[in-house]
């Protein structure tokens, strides 16, 4: 793809100018490291606070008195009974069950407040509309930008200026102000560490983003580093550890399965490729698992190397992988046949020709600092 193709973020020149350098990323410029470096980066957010652009995700609301009931005929679940100002992990699913995209859906007094990934966007709005009944509104918010600030230290910077926060637990959501600006401030993100997520009207971005980034906690972190600490933190990746293909039972999503859309619930079914799904749960007859490995050597393996059994037969393959700066080893997340899947079992990926052996392992693979309260 040429840059000339690609789209910007009301960020880019504070990225340019902090001398990000910028890759192609599901349609946009993106920055992937800075001059600290992916490693210095995700030890920085792991320690103190990193600050991500992700602007380039799709920020969506419906609006109307059955925006909720709506919902739910598209995800799996509870989505009528969440609090306002509360937060839930979610996704659209397929005729086959299949996930279509993973997203987060907030609930404030006047409307559902949708975030979808980046290169899911067009087809997601378009699956949205192609089910939308007249009396819900579906609103594209194109004039807000979006960040993220990541790490132990996110509630000491932001509470400078923004003291709510401090009262804030995870998977809360406010509408709260920065410097007067009003902006949408969730205790949420993507790396297993505490942190916020923020909406910004786009004219107001850099300047919230440059009042973050003077408190001293805070560097500049990019997509490199993002993928290492979700990695780390056993947090799939769409497109890669789930797809179309892939059900949430597969990817080991069940607990994004509420309870009352399952078999036996209040509200069960409903969704599209609900059979499927519940199918999968009730007999638990599933031949494919996510799972995370561990290398038993120094040597990276990264996506799409074959996993093989001892016979050399092809079992699973790599889905995400990196050598984990936190962890001090070779990390993936793979999806595997299920006969394989039991913790501590030995598998091989293929690497250059050679078989480097790796243990399933639980995931995440560090563990997860959320703050609820």
């Amino acid at each position: 793809m040429s840059t000339e193709t690609l789209k910007r973020t009301p960020l880019f020149d504070l990225h340019v100018a902090n001398q990000g350098k910028m890759v192609p990323f599901a349609g946009y410029e993106m920055p992937v490291q800075y001059p600290l470096g992916v490693k210095g980066e995700h030890l920085h957010t792991r320690d103190k606070a990193g600050l991500f652009d992700v602007s380039h995700m799709g920020q969506l609301t419906l609006t109307g008195k059955k925006a909720d009931q709506f919902l739910e005929t598209l995800v799996p679940v509870d989505v009528i009974d969440l609090p306002v100002g509360k937060q839930r992990y979610a996704v659209f699913t397929n005729e086959n069950g299949g996930i279509l995209d993973d997203l987060m859906i907030t609930r404030y007094e006047q409307y559902l407040y949708l975030v979808v990934n980046a290169a899911c966007k067009e087809q997601d709005i378009a699956h949205i509309q192609a089910h939308l009944p007249d009396d819900v509104t579906l609103e594209r918010l194109v004039d807000r930008a979006l960040i993220a600030i990541q790490g132990p230290e996110a509630v000491t910077a932001l509470q400078r200026l923004v003291p709510e926060v401090a009262n804030m637990v995870f998977m809360d959501s406010l509408h709260l102000d920065i410097d007067g600006i009003t902006c949408f401030i969730s205790r949420s993100g993507y790396t297993g560490e505490d942190g916020f997520e923020i909406s910004i009207p786009e004219k107001d971005a850099e300047k919230v983003t440059r009042l973050l980034l003077d408190q001293p906690e805070v560097e500049l972190t990019g997509l490199g580093a993002r993928d290492s600490l979700r990695l780390e933190s056993g947090l799939c990746l769409y497109g890669h550890d789930i797809n179309e293909n892939t059900t949430p039972i597969e990817g080991g999503l069940i607990w994004a399965i509420s309870k009352c859309r399952r078999t036996g619930g209040e509200r069960a079914g409903g969704f599209i490729g609900h059979a499927h799904v519940l199918h999968q749960i009730d007999t638990k007859d599933v031949s494919t698992r996510r799972v995370g490995l561990i290398g038993n050597s120094r040597a990276p393996v990264r996506e799409g190397a074959e996993l093989v059994n001892e016979q050399d037969e092809v079992i699973g393959r790599v889905t995400s992988g990196t050598f984990g700066p936190t962890i001090g080893s070779p990390i993936a997340m793979a999806l595997i046949n299920s006969g394989f899947a039991k913790m501590d079992t030995e598998v091989y990926a293929v690497v250059r020709g050679k078989k480097l052996a790796m243990t399933v392992s639980k995931m995440p693979f560090v563990e997860q600092r959320y703050h609820r309260g």
